[in-house]
């Protein structure tokens, strides 16, 4: 059976076995719940409620503030208490909605939908966009935007990212395992919208289980296949993706329609079904609590809002305290220094360790040795070392004549690298003034 991939990318230790074997359970927080009006890329969403306000399980609490933004619902019943900044993942304070969470869970009605097969793909469009699905693989750009390229007609795949190449996540596996007819229905949806695309879930090949699964219940399908990829980081790269499946290939300048592609991650797919076929906006998503530091990992069912803290007590608490906390992966994720924070729509994982390994490595950092692994493990074939050495000295012009703006800053350079040397992090800082230089 052919395995498809990419050029270059490194093989970190995956952590998966310790909460893949768990079946996703729901999480009924109590209490305050917290939601950020910026949940998703582009502008923030406007709060229609106040200070006083009651309201239910599926009210809608803050409007897409643009075409690139995003609804936001409550996940809960209770009372608004306050809108005021809250400080989110990234360390900053962003303007919340503060619910009185009342125990109570009364939810308003399901919308009145008709059969999908009826549907109009501006109506589909219509009722992803009420439901506020962004993408829930992390990038949480808004699903509507994506399912509006300018030409339709053009678009020949619509690839669900199911690669999960993050280490300890398995939150999309778990999706895969216990509802793969939701998502496959999902797919079908979007294939709706676009009458030439086919249909492709791509999946690494450490989960033969879910890819046997998926196989089997799309053999009678003549618009869908399965993709075994390679278990590979970072197989789930939207652009190596892409080019594993398609061998197409685009780069900065360039969106995944500019190939004929929209890629979708599986948890996205699922609560576009939601939308379309149950007449529900997207209130709650799949979080990994994991780690050696946790005591029970596995996977939640989690409403948004909730907080994390909360989460991790649900997970038999630490251990023992954590040197490092990372809200998602280990590779990509965020490191963060309490967990005071609310789950929004893009957290994948709570990933807590015993031990700050990149902390341990920084102390033994010594200069480049010239050995090239980095050059052999970028899958954007840059020169990471030489890129690095630009972040230093502020050299914008030699960054971009090396093509910096391409780093994905995936980090498997620094991952590789024998000095110890944090590579994609000095990228990353020089790449968003290469970016900010380049709108300007």
């Amino acid at each position: 059976m052919a395995v498809f991939t990419f050029k270059g990318g490194v093989h970190p230790f995956d952590g998966k076995d310790i909460s893949k074997t768990k079946p996703i359970v729901d999480f009924i927080p109590k209490g305050e719940m917290v939601f950020p009006v910026s949940q998703h890329i582009g502008a923030p969403a406007e709060p229609v409620v106040e200070v006083g306000d009651r309201v239910k399980a599926g009210t809608l609490i803050a409007k897409a503030g643009g075409f690139v933004s995003s609804n936001i619902y409550s996940s809960c019943s209770g009372t608004v208490k306050a809108i005021e900044p809250r400080q989110v993942v990234m360390g900053n304070m962003v303007k919340s909605i503060i619910i009185e969470n009342d125990g109570l869970y009364e939810a308003e009605e399901p919308w009145d939908v008709k059969p999908y097969e009826e549907l109009t793909p501006e109506e589909i469009k219509e009722l992803v966009l009420r439901a506020g699905v962004v993408g829930m693989g992390g990038a949480t750009f808004p699903t509507h935007v994506k399912l509006a390229p300018k030409d339709p007609d053009k678009i020949d795949y619509i690839i669900v990212n199911g690669a999960e190449c993050e280490p300890y996540l398995t939150s999309d596996y778990r999706r895969l395992m216990e509802r793969p007819e939701k998502v496959i229905l999902g797919l079908k949806i979007v294939l709706r919208i676009f009458p030439n695309a086919k249909g492709v879930i791509a999946v690494e090949d450490n989960k033969k289980d879910a890819i046997a699964k998926l196989r089997e219940l799309v053999k009678n399908e003549p618009r869908i296949s399965v993709c075994q990829l390679k278990t590979k980081y970072p197989q789930g790269s939207e652009r190596h993706l892409i080019y594993a499946v398609t061998k197409r290939q685009i780069n900065s300048s360039l969106l995944p329609a500019d190939a004929g592609c929209i890629v979708d991650n599986v948890d996205t797919i699922y609560s576009i079904q939601r939308a379309v076929v149950d007449g529900k906006p997207l209130m709650h998503r799949i979080v990994t609590v994991t780690g050696d530091a946790i005591k029970d990992p596995r996977n939640f069912r989690v409403p948004i809002g909730t907080n994390m803290m909360d989460l991790v007590e649900a997970a038999g608490g630490f251990v023992q305290e954590p040197e490092k906390i990372i809200v998602g992966g280990p590779m990509m994720g965020n490191p963060v220094y309490h967990l005071n924070l609310p789950i929004m729509k893009g957290t994948s994982a709570i990933t807590c360790f015993k031990t700050d390994e990149v902390a341990k490595a920084k102390k033994h950092e010594t200069h480049c040795i010239s050995c090239g692994k980095c050059i052999d493990v970028c899958p954007s074939r840059l020169i990471p070392t030489k890129l690095a050495d630009c972040s230093a000295t502020r050299d914008l012009e030699t960054f971009n004549k090396f093509n910096g703006v391409e780093c994905v800053e995936c980090g498997s350079c620094s991952f590789i690298c024998p000095a110890k040397r944090n590579l994609a992090q000095s990228i990353k800082t020089m790449r968003k003034e290469a970016l900010a230089a380049r709108r300007k």
